[in-house]
């Protein structure tokens, strides 16, 4: 009978592995972009995470800090008497206006409406024709458009300023012309134009001067960025579009205007969120207080008042977040209407 013997492998032979070495081209790329996050970390991230910290505080930006919870917020609103029955009447927007947030929200909304509509409203047919109609002197012509968005707020505020003056202002001169324009002793545009010099420092003036120079400084931006999105349209789509007897209207609405949804979300975003931060034009054009009764002081220009003339730094953060949840609301019915369609 035969033996079975169970023969026993010799152990494997022990690797030994080198020890790992954190090499530079392992860390050198991270020390090249470090710069960026350390500064973004410092001015950018905990200043917003301090803002959210002191908006539940009492705080002068000296002294001991008041927790609150709430209270500045309520404080900033000030919903307090408010008469919500009477939601859908005149009389209860009036007393809402006469509250110092409130007053400068609705400032702020008027003048992004009265600046961002036409915005859209002309850079888009403008971007359009721009883009079909002319070839050679495409980039001069928008060179030309976007020279105002990069020129110096302080300077293009003060020559507006100036240019809105009563008696000397250009516009006043170029208004009052065509006005005065007769043909013998018949005025025909008299109906529409002023015959004598228009008071632009009136109350009710304030807030359509700002919105003509955000509109300026803003309508060749938003050119540049529907031709950028117009000159990603496919021309089969054009040229098919003529083979079937389409005219160029039905072409701008059944092709163009369809395909520049994406844009066109994304440019009225960018418009949202610089109109209601709006700050730097209606600031040196009116003042601190936005003019006369505050008829153009921004929610930006309020927050500021609050910090620095009245040292209450929660008060003024509270308001910089009510003002991030209003934009963020806004933003979200932007992408609604503007989402594409199934």
């Amino acid at each position: 009978m035969s033996t079975i013997t169970n023969v026993t492998a010799p152990p494997s032979p022990t690797i030994k592995r080198k020890p790992t070495r954190f090499k530079a081209k392992d860390w050198v790329p991270y020390l090249f972009i470090s710069p960026f996050f350390i500064l973004f970390a410092v001015f950018g991230l905990f200043p917003l995470l301090f803002s959210g910290y002191v908006s539940f505080f009492r705080w002068d930006g000296f002294g001991d800090m008041e927790w609150t919870g709430f209270g500045n917020y309520l404080f900033a609103l000030q919903l307090d008497d408010v008469e919500w029955s009477n939601f859908f009447t005149k009389g209860f927007w009036e007393d809402m206006y006469t509250r110092d947030f409130w007053r400068s929200l609705f400032n702020t909304v008027w003048i992004g409406l009265l600046s961002g509509l036409p915005q859209h409203l002309i850079a888009i047919p403008l971007a359009y024709f721009i883009h079909t109609r002319l070839k050679r002197m495409r980039s001069t012509v928008l060179a030309i458009y976007f020279l105002p968005f990069i020129t110096n707020t302080v300077a293009v505020a003060l020559v507006f300023g100036a240019m809105f003056s009563r008696d000397f202002g250009v516009f006043n001169t170029i208004l009052t012309s065509l006005g005065n324009f007769s043909i013998g002793d018949f005025h025909p545009l008299s109906w529409l134009f002023p015959t004598s010099n228009v008071d632009f420092g009136r109350p009710e003036m304030s807030a359509p001067k700002v919105a003509f120079l955000v509109w300026w400084r803003y309508v060749g931006w938003n050119t540049i960025l529907y031709i950028g999105a117009l000159q990603t349209i496919p021309k089969d789509l054009y040229e098919a579009a003529r083979i079937d007897g389409a005219t160029n209207w039905q072409q701008f609405r059944f092709i163009t205007l369809p395909l520049l949804r994406p844009m066109m979300f994304f440019a009225v975003t960018l418009t949202i969120i610089g109109n209601l931060q709006l700050f730097e034009e209606p600031y040196i054009m009116t003042g601190p207080t936005g003019g006369l009764n505050n008829m153009a002081q921004t929610s930006a220009m309020y927050m500021l008042s609050i910090g620095n003339t009245d040292g209450d730094f929660g008060t003024a953060s509270a308001i910089a977040w009510l003002l991030f949840v209003f934009i963020a609301l806004l933003t979200y019915l932007n992408h609604k209407i503007f989402k594409p369609k199934d």
